[in-house]
């Protein structure tokens, strides 16, 4: 009878082990945060950027070419979205006091029709306990770190350029590194074109939605229509509670500027654009393959904004279902992503 291995772990340590190990990616990611950020965008950016990178490779335009239009393309959208984002935000800061006055008038308002229902709310009380000035802080606050986060569009752009050099020069790198380079090529463009059709589905339905926003918000005549319509394209990425936070400053402003009618036309537009899009356009070109369950989503949410702040939030599904499209493409991991999976 042989004696047990004194080397041998338990499938419960190794689980430990894991975790622990996890946990410590997580921390130091949270530590390299200033450098973390800049390359995850860079590196979305440049998965957008390679069906149209290889469009015109196609076409015998030069890679290098191909690459330094691709690169004016996004410097010239990206000057203009940091003008226009910084233009806005300085207004609003300075609008931000008369639209929490206005707010705070507008809460009092409530407190007879809360007395006629039998409830005792005083105005204080209001005031104290239901303070919607705080949410136009906190909008306020929102929109300063979404241009400090366009402030890296110059390091962003740099990383693009590299990672789209690397890419035209990966599969021949590929073949001399590694004996069986085909089956390796195979893997990683399975890989690169699941994660790159949802990249550029996503990004298509954000901007389609953004633009629906700002002009449904136009119409109505509410201030800043634009920039509440590149907050809905952006909040976009994050399913379910995204579209409800993109609505919430746009409609407080709405009560604030024209008045609880308005608001309410203003809170329909919202809900009608993310149920065709959201609901019926999206999981058609999607398909059923690339969703989330409801908890992993809050739960990326939790991690990813604890991490990277109102970043980590945005950035939070994507890597998420990054990281689900390369569980799939390992039958040992596989059943992660089924559990992952909607």
């Amino acid at each position: 009878m042989s004696s047990p291995d004194p080397f041998t772990v338990s499938p419960g340590f190794k689980w430990l082990l894991g975790i622990a190990a996890l946990m410590v990616i997580l921390g130091a990611l949270k530590q390299a945060e200033a450098i973390v950020i800049p390359v995850l965008l860079a590196f979305f950016v440049a998965i957008i950027c390679a069906p149209p990178l290889a469009w015109m490779t196609s076409h015998r335009v030069p890679p290098w070419l191909a690459i330094v239009l691709l690169v004016v393309g996004l410097v010239v959208f990206g000057s203009v979205l940091v003008l226009f984002v910084g233009s806005a935000i300085d207004t609003f800061t300075l609008r931000l006091p008369t639209y929490q006055t206005r707010l705070q008038e507008e809460a009092v308002k409530l407190v007879p029709y809360f007395e006629r229902l039998g409830l005792p709310v005083t105005r204080e009380q209001m005031l104290n306990h239901f303070n919607p000035a705080s949410l136009m802080r906190l909008a306020g606050n929102a929109l300063t770190n979404l241009g400090s986060l366009l402030t890296n569009l110059l390091l962003i752009v740099f990383i693009v350029i590299f990672l789209l050099l690397e890419a035209t020069l990966l599969t021949d790198k590929l073949h001399k590194a590694l004996p069986s380079a085909e089956k390796s090529l195979d893997q990683a463009g399975s890989f690169v074109r699941q994660v790159n059709t949802y990249l550029v589905i996503k990004t298509t339905i954000s901007i389609v939605t953004g633009l629906l926003i700002s002009l449904w918000l136009w119409i109505l005549g509410v201030d800043f229509a634009p920039l509440w319509g590149l907050i809905a394209a952006l909040m976009n990425f994050i399913p379910n509670v995204g579209s409800i936070l993109a609505a919430i400053p746009a409609v407080l402003l709405a009560i604030v500027q024209l008045g609880a009618p308005d608001a309410a036309l203003v809170a329909a537009g919202y809900i009608a654009v993310n149920v065709l899009m959201g609901n019926i356009l999206e999981p058609r070109f999607m398909g059923s393959g690339l969703g989330l369950s409801p908890l992993v989503v809050f739960l990326s949410l939790m991690t990813w904004g604890w991490m990277f702040g109102p970043a980590g939030m945005f950035l939070s599904i994507p890597l998420t279902m990054i990281a689900k499209i390369a569980l799939e493409q390992n039958p040992s991991t596989r059943w992660i992503a089924i559990m992952l999976g909607n």
